[in-house]
């Protein structure tokens, strides 16, 4: 079943999002010296070496690259950037300046990530980014589709992070590293989704024998793909199924008994939507 999202719910996410991203920015990453790319980091560069507000330069440099968005993408795409963009840059004025995390690289590092991750991925959840190097990776995107934004975002942060490391040193930019890997995990897993399976694909001549076993005692759906082997050209059967972690256990001592014979192919699944698994969104 589908839950549909209103245009009103999808922009207030979008605020949320962008004003955790602007408290992970302003009171974890900035009072430690903590450059994890993006506009950010090279607005927390200006602010060490320059004295310049983080806001000034989030609304300098995403300006422009608004502009090109519109031009590029179109209004529909960017009006939802320009309310990130716009709640990121009030949220970095507004918000008190306070360390809550001081002297302690390690916690930054790691709450850090989690905070800017999760409203990273609140945003992405509703087509937006904040702008700068989220809404280049998004561009990118458009024209690199087999990768994902989240790792285009990692490359362009890097080279910001590596910047950082010239001002704040190499001790630091370690430390940035690992919130940029925190804030990929947190953002792909919102994205993508956490309900991690296992897919199992079994070539076997007990087809009807496993089948039944998977469906009756394990309540579980099952497809069966007809095949053929390339080298004897002979017809095989091929049975599929995606199951919990903790249940592919259950899979394979039912394959053991019924064929010790088969080849048995176990992946892993990153989502699964349907019946049985998670509820389809929007």
């Amino acid at each position: 079943m589908w839950k549909k999202r209103t245009a009103a719910q999808d922009y207030l996410i979008i605020v949320l999002g962008a004003f955790i991203m602007g408290f992970a920015i302003k009171n974890i990453y900035d009072p430690q010296g903590l450059v994890t790319g993006g506009v950010s980091g090279l607005a927390i560069i200006l602010k060490d070496q320059a004295g310049i507000p983080l806001w000034i330069t989030n609304m300098c440099v995403n300006v422009p690259l608004f502009f090109l968005s519109l031009r590029l993408k179109g209004w529909k795409f960017v009006k939802r950037v320009l309310v990130a963009e716009a709640a990121l840059t009030v949220s970095l004025a507004i918000l008190p300046e306070y360390a809550f995390l001081k002297d302690d690289l390690i916690l930054t590092a790691l709450f850090g990530g989690v905070f800017s991750g999760v409203g990273t991925g609140m945003m992405l959840l509703c087509h937006a980014t904040t702008g700068g190097t989220d809404t280049m990776a998004a561009l990118i995107h458009t024209k690199l589709r087999h990768y994902s934004i989240n790792q285009i975002l990692q490359v362009l942060d890097g080279l910001v992070v590596v910047a950082g490391a010239g001002v704040f040193g190499v001790r630091y930019a370690f430390y940035a590293v690992i919130a940029v890997v925190v804030l990929a995990k947190v953002s792909d897993g919102m994205i993508e989704g956490m309900h991690f399976a296992k897919a199992a694909y079994i070539i076997t001549d007990y087809k009807e024998q496993i089948s039944r076993e998977i469906m009756d005692h394990m309540e579980r759906g099952v497809t069966l793909i007809d095949a053929s082997g390339a080298y004897t050209g002979e017809k095989r059967d091929i049975v599929f199924c995606v199951v919990s972690k903790k249940e592919i256990v259950t899979v394979k001592e039912i394959v053991r008994r019924t064929d010790p014979r088969a080849f048995v192919i176990v992946s892993d699944v990153r989502e699964v939507l349907g019946e049985g698994f998670m509820e389809y969104r929007q």
